[in-house]
């Protein structure tokens, strides 16, 4: 296989009034992305969406914003708020070693008491891990959908896997919240329970999404399949024409049985604190979200 060709990045700096938006999100009060757009070009990105509201007549993947806005005057109005960094872009993307923007937002929201969840595919927040260990209950996620490089390569820009665990190892140790979020599954081709072994012991939440298929992205992922993966294109026009779910109820069932093979509590749509930072994570479906019920 081969990777995604270099893509010749259209960057332009931009001001904007705030950087925190008030969050549709359940895990969340507001969400905060210092860039538009992102470079790991991931050919499944679900934030694809967001072209409509941007004005680029560029293809998605293909250009980055950066965000300037007035410093937060008042950090402790968002007390006890939750922020979720990352929701539409990666906060963490080459860029930022350069720009500094989700930098500049930490420190301009130090001693604010807010909690902070961080999704990224980069190891760069590495760089901002003390920082970042200066907000109560703190939590990083890593996307992680294959441990097969080449496929990796296929789908994105981003770093290594290697590299992916390797940062969730060095958070996890400084008593930072991790959370290894296998997504999306590709039907065949991902290998859950794989995933599993290999970050169970360096995070505390694995949270499980299927490959949901719609927009612009649809055609271009069953293109990719029916091209690379032809014996599994049955199974995707099953699933993502014909909107059959036995394929992931029967995964549910795998995974449950697994999880309870390794001791793991395996529940639905839960978004747990609860735990100490040392026991063993918790294995969070969300399947369809609410067509497959609780084990």
């Amino acid at each position: 296989m081969s990777s995604l060709p270099k893509i010749n990045m259209i960057i332009k700096e931009i001001h904007v009034q705030n950087v925190l938006t008030k969050s549709n999100l359940p895990v969340s009060d507001y969400s905060v992305n210092p860039y538009v757009g992102c470079t790991h070009s991931c050919k499944y990105c679900y934030a694809s969406f967001m072209k409509r509201f941007t004005n680029h007549l560029e293809p998605w993947g293909t250009f980055v914003d950066v965000k300037y806005w007035e410093k937060i005057s008042n950090p402790k109005k968002y007390a006890g708020k939750d922020l979720f960094i990352g929701s539409v872009t990666d906060p963490y993307m080459p860029l930022e070693e350069k720009y500094k923007r989700t930098r500049t937002f930490l420190e301009e929201m130090q001693g604010s008491s807010c909690t902070i969840s961080i999704a990224t595919k980069s190891d760069l927040v590495v760089r901002d891990l003390e920082l970042i260990q200066t907000f109560p209950e703190a939590r990083v996620s890593w996307s992680i959908n294959t441990l097969d490089e080449e496929f990796r390569k296929e789908m994105d820009q981003s770093v290594s896997i290697e590299r992916k665990i390797e940062a969730m190892k060095k958070f996890h140790h400084a008593g930072i919240r991790t959370t290894c979020f296998i997504s999306p599954i590709f039907p065949g081709i991902t290998d859950v329970k794989e995933i599993i072994l290999k970050t169970k012991n360096h995070c505390n939440l694995i949270w499980l999404e299927n490959l949901n298929l719609r927009g612009d992205y649809k055609n271009r992922i069953l293109n990719y399949i029916k091209e690379k993966y032809p014996d599994l294109y049955p199974l995707y026009d099953e699933i993502y024409h014909k909107g059959k779910k036995d394929y992931w109820e029967k995964l549910n069932a795998e995974i449950a049985e697994f999880c309870n093979e390794q001791n793991l509590e395996y529940i639905r749509n839960d978004d747990s604190l609860k735990r100490g930072i040392n026991e063993p994570p918790i294995v969070v479906n969300y399947f369809y979200h609410n067509d497959i019920k609780k084990r």
